[in-house]
């Protein structure tokens, strides 16, 4: 058995030595990866000898049966590759409950609804505000994980299961919030360069002599030169990522929306900090059983490969579609303005045993060292003219 990765082939094993100190994945997760790996290399093949890094990202994470989301292992929680917020804590979904509680809107639509756990802990919740959305729609192009979404939902109670509906595509028209929470940074994304003054496309090729993949580039197509010439890049040795999907869908949200609250919860920051001189290397990032490192070839299939979020451009490519910016606050305030001491207080310090692990949770949610302030939530929407709730304080809305 070997893996193609940018380091060297390794009969046998499957981590290139510089992550040999990530635990070894089982022996069928390392056929699937070899599968995998033989897939996209005929990919390769069949476009010239290499193909895009958005094209390599989608092939590696959505491939049915063989991508990192479609093939079936645990991503999520403390036996899989990370932990969201939603897995972490009941206290997350209850503090959105409150933002969607205040808007009084009438649906609500979840994309890439992963394990289904913010979906559960949000209509409980929700039952219990009185507040139960006529419909709660999941947008969820992982058959591996809307199975699963479908056996966690179905333990909720018959009169909130049957208010659940998966969605193939999105709707022509919607009224209500639209909710995502870290699936921004899971879109197939391009990789840029820049040299001399020259702006490069990154793309991934593969080597037959080597057994590598590894990085082509070459001039970079004239969307992607027109986007990279808005931002002012470094003119030399700088590497970053321009996501003209992430673009589209938010636009296409946008014009979705009839009336109601897009809510995006992921890690990003705004354009002048994400494109910062000082951040020569981008923000591409691996993530495998709790380890993050920055190989997208290695692990092909068995690790999560994101970047984070521009959220400027989402300002701006929701306003393409017709929507305002209604606020943009790091997690921590988001969740404070909506609730989440108030919640935690409700509990007994005394009851040990309910109290720690809500505070324990709490903590990563809030502490600037842990998701509190990388992670950032923005609000776009239609015909809502009052103040969000959670942005009543912190919003920082005049940084993007």
């Amino acid at each position: 058995m070997f893996i193609l990765t940018n380091s060297t082939i390794i009969p046998g094993v499957i981590l290139p030595p510089h992550l040999a100190h990530l635990p070894p994945p089982s022996p069928e997760a390392a056929a699937l990866s070899e599968a995998l790996v033989a897939h996209v290399v005929r990919d390769i093949q069949k476009h010239n000898g290499w193909i895009s890094f958005a094209r390599y990202m989608e092939l590696a994470l959505y491939t049915p049966g063989l991508g990192y989301y479609a093939a079936g292992a645990r991503k999520l929680g403390e036996g899989g590759d990370f932990v969201t917020a939603p897995e972490m804590t009941p206290l997350f979904a209850q503090c959105i409950a409150r933002q969607v509680l205040d808007l009084g809107l009438p649906h609500i639509l979840e994309l890439g609804a992963g394990s289904g756990a913010l979906a559960v802990e949000l209509l409980l919740e929700l039952e219990r505000l009185e507040c139960v959305p006529h419909k709660y729609f999941i947008l969820e192009v992982s058959a591996d994980l809307r199975e699963r979404q479908r056996e966690r939902i179905a333990q909720l109670p018959s009169g909130l299961e049957e208010r659940v509906e998966w969605l193939d595509v999105l709707p022509l028209v919607f009224e209500g919030v639209i909710l995502a929470n870290e699936v921004l940074d899971a879109i197939p994304t391009c990789v840029v360069t820049t040299c001399q003054g020259a702006i490069l496309e990154a793309f991934v090729q593969y080597s037959s002599k080597d057994g590598l993949f590894s990085w082509y580039e070459t001039t970079a197509p004239e969307h992607v030169l027109r986007a990279a010439n808005q931002l002012n890049l470094p003119k030399h040795d700088y590497r970053t990522e321009i996501n003209p999907s992430t673009r589209a869908l938010v636009t296409s949200l946008a014009q979705t929306l009839t009336r109601g609250v897009m809510l995006f919860i992921d890690y990003g920051f705004p354009a002048r900090e994400f494109y910062h001189p000082q951040r020569s290397s981008g923000t591409l990032m691996c993530h495998y059983r709790h380890h993050a490192h920055d190989d997208p070839f290695a692990l092909v299939g068995l690790q999560d490969i994101t970047t984070h979020v521009d959220f400027s451009a989402v300002a701006e490519a929701a306003h393409a579609g017709g929507a305002a910016l209604l606020g943009y606050a790091n997690q921590a305030q988001f969740l404070i303005n909506c609730g989440i001491t108030e919640r935690l207080s409700q509990v007994p310090a005394r009851d040990t045993a309910r109290y720690a692990p809500l505070a324990a949770a709490a903590q990563k949610l809030l502490s600037p060292a842990e998701m509190g302030e990388l992670f950032k939530v923005i609000a776009l929407g239609k015909g809502v003219s009052t103040p969000l709730l959670g942005f009543t304080r912190g919003d920082k809305s005049h940084t993007l």
